[in-house]
């Protein structure tokens, strides 16, 4: 008989990279920029996993004055302090961020639609 190089194709886990992320093994701490469908066209934009440093109610003040739009901090007991807008912001955060040097383009992650 003769030996065959069968290779077994590995499953493929979707969730790795998540999993890794609550598992404290990756390095990256990542900015979070997510999107809620409140009634018929409002919407909510949620920002979480700045660092814990910043003064969110800082940031808040001044997301607020750049979009004329309205906000607040809120405590969340699994992901900490959560700043939301009123309306679909969230390229509008994405740059503000990057351009205030409080996240890097990489370090950011649209969520949504």
């Amino acid at each position: 008989m003769s030996d065959l190089d069968i290779q077994i194709p590995t499953a493929f886990d979707p969730f790795a990279e998540a999993n890794a992320e609550f598992s404290g093994a990756g390095t990256r701490e990542y900015v979070h920029i997510r999107i809620q469908q409140r009634n018929g066209r409002k919407s909510l934009t949620t920002v979480q996993g700045l660092k814990k440093e910043s003064s969110y109610n800082k940031i808040l003040k001044d997301l607020k004055k750049e979009f004329c739009c309205n906000g607040n901090v809120v405590q969340d007991p699994e992901q900490g302090q959560v700043i939301q807008l009123q309306g679909d912001q969230r390229k509008k955060v994405s740059a503000f961020l990057v351009q205030a040097g409080i996240a890097t383009r990489d370090n950011i992650k649209i969520h949504g639609f």
